[in-house]
């Protein structure tokens, strides 16, 4: 049975430059013209057969939320948010992330944006959704969170209408949205996650990493209504690290919390991810064919055809959860 780090050994070993993503085919061609080629073997148990796949463009009638978090900072979150929306814009999907990240909001840093407008900004009348809309790589759109979500609880029922009114207008625009959450268990991070239908886990093999990580899981455990929490782990050097991090997660989760932890994948530590970093670029468009940027493609298809997807709020009931959380 082949392997993700199998996998990546021939992934790596090919030069595949990167375009705007085009709406056929759903696999990006290889060199040539020669046709595509499905994706490689991917990390979880649960991803489709190859031969049972049939990938037509989709028109969403409700996007897919899932939020992206982690137990402490400096694991990777942002940057994993932001190159798997990258990752997914590729394959053709039309991606839209909330930098929710009210503390340190770093979205923009990495997409090398730069943002004059937050959701604050969409209660003044004469602001509309595309004023604070940008406009990222890979047509990837960007909405930064400001003290807007920080204040949702003072607002009025008419504040929470007018910004309910216009952010309704990005489940059209999105097949997924990608919350970028702050890290550890502060209020406002739990809002997100439990008003979000998917949660995405990141963490790294370091013991304080994990045993915060472990921490979200418990809290998310106790107040979900209903629980898709999957884990991503970040910053390895090689397979077997991942596989001793992903079990012994697994085996916590599913003892104590008595929860299922699906996982991802993993991504190879790699210096490029901080130049592109320095670069103010995402990795994907920096270095495309590193080992880390081949990894988190690996992540964006398990997340994208890995199981069945049920969306049980979806964009609306999240803004509705978030807004009006006491």
């Amino acid at each position: 049975m082949r392997d993700q780090a199998s996998s990546l050994r021939e992934l790596v070993q090919e030069k595949n430059e990167y375009s705007e993503p085009q709406p056929a085919p759903a696999y990006p061609p290889a060199q040539g013209g020669a046709p595509a080629s499905p994706p490689p073997q991917a990390a979880v148990q649960e991803v489709m057969p190859v031969h049972k796949r049939v990938f037509r463009p989709t028109i969403r009638t409700n996007a897919r939320v899932i939020a992206i978090t982690s137990g402490k900072g400096g694991v990777g979150k942002t940057n994993l948010a932001v190159n798997l929306a990258i990752a997914m814009a590729k394959i053709g999907r039309r991606v839209m992330i909330i930098d929710a990240d009210l503390g340190m909001a770093n979205v923009d840093v990495v997409l090398g944006t730069m943002s004059k407008h937050h959701l604050l900004h969409l209660l003044q009348p004469d602001v509309q959704l595309g004023d604070v809309l940008i406009h990222g790589p890979y047509g990837v759109n960007y909405i930064s969170g400001g003290s807007a979500i920080e204040r949702a609880v003072d607002f009025t029922p008419q504040e929470r209408k007018c910004l309910m009114d216009k952010l309704a207008a990005c489940e059209t625009m999105a097949d997924i949205v990608l919350v970028d959450t702050g890290a550890g268990l502060g209020r406002n991070v739990l809002d997100f996650i439990l008003a979000a239908d998917e949660v995405i886990l990141v963490t790294t093999p370091e013991p304080t990493a994990l045993t915060d990580a472990y921490a979200v899981m418990k809290a998310y455990s106790m107040n979900s209504e209903k629980k898709d929490l999957k884990i991503v782990v970040n910053r390895v050097y090689d397979e077997s690290e991942s596989n001793e991090v992903v079990t012994k997660l697994q085996r916590t989760s599913e003892k104590f919390l008595s929860m299922p932890l699906t996982s991802l994948g993993f991504i190879y530590e790699d210096r490029s991810v901080m130049n592109a970093v320095k670069r103010q670029q995402p990795l994907l468009s920096a270095f495309p064919d590193t080992m880390a940027s081949r990894c988190i493609e690996m992540v964006a298809k398990n997340v994208l055809y890995g199981g069945e997807h049920k969306i049980r709020l979806g964009w609306k009931g999240f803004l509705q959860r978030l807004l009006n959380f006491s």
